[in-house]
């Protein structure tokens, strides 16, 4: 239920604005003064306070600036029964939404509520869609295996090598290509993508280096292509083995010295573009079968990265599938471990699209093994997982994964019980103060409070 406080010093007008709320549907507390007020926030959190501006012990001016800095969130309403214009235009300067004047009309005081609550309304379903759009935009995940690609992804970054991705369908390797280039040196410049596989082999051409004016039948007007679009920024092209061995040839011819004609065209183009590959086919196999040039792939396969599957990183599933979910929605820790158990041969994009499903068909919150069984069906495992006294971080990970999750957990501890004093901590655990050195670098413990 959305919440309202109300800060004023007139019980008659505390109780007339209570009640007049309260009749909407909303939940309204109330507070004789700021200082009643701001202590009421320790443990409330309204969506929407209204504020009197004159008050006892702490004037209205001194508490929307206090509330400002300690809830910056949360929209305030000014109302007032000696209002001036300077003071309206200080309180709105200070950042209240609006300045309502006394005697309170019934009618402005709801519409000025239910304005400021839209808003209210309209940043918390923004917060949630950047979460959501966040867990679909990066690589989420603690297990080796994430941490493993990001940091060669991040290495990789800072480079103007090309970088050729390959994996799974749904393994997120555009998502790489995304990190790679917001990372690099030229993230505020284009990242042009491009899907090999969708373009007719009539048109590749065209599409990549664009034509001029009557080039062909349908080429009305000059067109821009895919590399002048990337001048400066990224080229990334996806799919890149379902190019045809004549496309790949004029790829290569471009690559060598990243000049190239348009379609029709006789001057010769320069462009500066970083290029980025990605392939869900297996790139050695398809040379052997002559279906792939080998001095493309040279040319493209500066730094190899291959994306690993869901299968390589079962600990990540419980979060992927809660920043998929997004804000307000949790998933239960059977939920999370019914997930882990079932097979996911389309990887994240499989499992973000089961998330969506139950998100839309399930209104349980948090939702429960129950909901998942019900609406994606019984695991393909089959199996449930028997009891154990390990918290799920532990058991949804490979071996070698748990096994650095515990020790740095137990370092963690130990150092924080012996006062972050190593000498100290390695005599507590049995270890010599130089290999527990080296571990707590390797781990990336912190030493200090």
């Amino acid at each position: 239920m959305t919440s309202i406080l109300v800060i004023d010093d007139e019980p008659g007008i505390r109780a007339t604005v209570r009640d007049i709320l309260a009749d909407e549907g909303y939940r309204v507390e109330v507070a004789e003064d700021a200082v009643v007020g701001l202590e009421l926030l320790e443990n409330l959190s309204p969506d929407l306070i209204l504020l009197d501006i004159w008050l006892p012990r702490l004037g209205g001016i001194e508490a929307l600036a206090e509330l400002r800095k300690r809830r910056p969130g949360i929209e305030v309403v000014v109302i007032s029964g000696h209002a001036t214009i300077d003071m309206a235009v200080r309180t709105l300067k200070l950042g209240a939404f609006d300045f309502i004047e006394k005697p309170l009309s019934i009618d402005r005081l709801l519409s000025t509520c239910r304005n400021a609550l839209s808003l209210v309304d309209l940043r918390k379903e923004n917060k949630a869609l950047r979460k959501t759009a966040a867990a679909e935009e990066d690589i989420i995940g603690d297990s080796i295996a994430s941490r493993a690609i990001r940091d060669l992804i991040d290495q990789a970054a800072d480079s103007e090598a090309r970088v050729l991705i390959t994996g799974e369908n749904g393994t997120g390797k555009e998502l790489a290509a995304r990190r790679i280039h917001r990372l690099s040196p030229r993230a505020t410049r284009p990242f042009i993508a491009v899907n090999c596989a969708a373009i007719p082999e009539t048109l590749i051409e065209s599409e990549l280096f664009g034509h001029e004016k009557g080039a062909f039948t349908d080429a009305r007007a000059r067109r821009l292509g895919r590399f002048e679009a990337a001048d400066g920024g990224t080229l990334f092209l996806d799919e890149v083995a379902d190019l045809s061995l004549a496309a790949q040839a004029k790829l290569l011819r471009a690559l060598q010295e990243m000049t190239f004609e348009r379609v029709g065209g006789e001057m010769t183009l320069h462009v500066d573009v970083r290029i980025l590959a990605a392939t869900n086919k297996d790139i050695r196999a398809e040379i052997a079968a002559g279906r792939f040039r080998e001095d493309l792939y040279f040319r493209l396969a500066v730094v190899p990265i291959n994306m690993p599957t869901l299968r390589e990183r079962p600990g990540d599933i419980p979060l992927l599938a809660r920043a998929f979910l997004g804000e307000g929605r949790q998933l239960s820790p059977e939920a999370a471990t019914l997930l882990s158990l079932r097979s996911w041969p389309g990887n994240a994009r499989e499992l973000r699209n089961a998330m969506e499903r139950l998100r839309v068909l399930c209104d349980d919150n948090p939702i429960g093994a129950e909901a998942v069984d019900r609406v994606l069906g019984a695991a393909s495992s089959g199996a449930a997982r028997p009891k154990c006294d390990l918290p799920d971080r532990f058991l949804d990970r490979g071996l070698s994964d748990a096994r650095e999750l515990f020790e740095r957990d137990y370092i963690s501890y130990k150092l924080a019980e012996n006062g972050y004093n190593v000498a100290r901590t390695a005599e507590a655990v049995g270890a010599y103060p130089s290999g527990l050195h080296a571990r707590i670098r390797k781990l990336g413990i912190e030493t200090g409070k």
